[in-house]
């Protein structure tokens, strides 16, 4: 039943810790924590509905809802990708000559214009950023 969970809500993780013993033979589950998917919002609504983001950073929050990946960090020099990798790759880059990211920003491969406008407008607004570093590739 756990892997039809899994399965059937389009979970990366299912973790049910501790168990416990009653006093009647019964096992039971004290704690558990389910993430889900992100890239199946559309199959999920109703789970996604559930969200509750009141601590979350809220420029993840800005970022996710113009379809942006953001991770706020503690450094100064911000960073605007479009790719994960690419973004992991800056972060070690800058990290390798003494700096400090500020952000992992990723706009994805099919970034529209105005998508671009907004991350710079969550970049800009950071009073930790200093300087910003702006990897793009293209093929």
């Amino acid at each position: 039943k756990l892997y039809e969970l899994f399965v059937g809500v389009d979970a990366t993780q299912v973790e049910i810790n501790p168990f416990g013993l009653t006093d009647e033979g019964e096992v039971v589950c004290f704690d558990a924590k389910i993430n889900f998917d992100d890239n199946a919002e559309f199959r999920q609504r109703d789970i996604f509905a559930l969200s509750d983001t009141s601590e979350s950073d809220p420029r993840e929050i800005e970022a996710a809802s113009y379809d942006l990946n953001y991770i706020g960090m503690d450094g100064n020099i911000a960073c605007l990708v479009n790719g994960a990798g690419l973004a992991m790759a800056t972060m070690d880059i800058i990290q390798l000559h003494g700096g400090s990211p500020a952000n992992f920003l990723d706009v994805g491969g099919n970034v529209k214009e105005d998508q671009v406008e907004r991350a710079f407008n969550i970049l800009t607004r950071d009073p930790k950023v200093e300087a910003s570093s702006l990897t793009f590739s293209a093929e």
